[in-house]
C-alpha cells in the first residue's frame, strides 16, 4: 500500500507548528514544505490513517486556515 498525498496552503508562520503536531502522532503522517514562500505543504499519510489526519487538520483549521489544494500543485515546484 502506498501513502496518501495531500497538499495544503498554510500560513507560513504555522507550517512548522503543523509539522510538530503531526510528528507527535508516530507513524501517522509526514509533512514536507513544498514552497516556503507561499506556505504550500504536503502531507503524506500512512494507509489507514486518513480519518485521524482529517480530524487533526479539521481541528487545526479552527485556529488558522488550512486550505486543501490540488495534489498536483506540489509537482509544479
Amino acid at each position: 500500500m502506498e501513502t496518501i498525498r495531500r497538499c495544503y496552503q498554510v500560513d507560513r508562520s504555522r507550517s512548522s507548528f503543523v509539522k510538530f503536531i503531526l510528528e507527535a502522532y508516530d507513524n501517522v503522517a509526514v509533512l514536507s514544505t513544498v514552497d516556503a514562500r507561499s506556505g504550500l505543504v504536503q502531507i503524506r499519510i500512512a494507509p489507514g490513517c486518513e480519518k485521524l489526519v482529517d480530524g487533526i487538520v479539521d481541528d487545526l483549521s479552527r485556529d488558522f486556515e488550512m486550505i486543501a489544494v490540488d495534489d498536483n500543485a506540489a509537482e509544479a515546484f
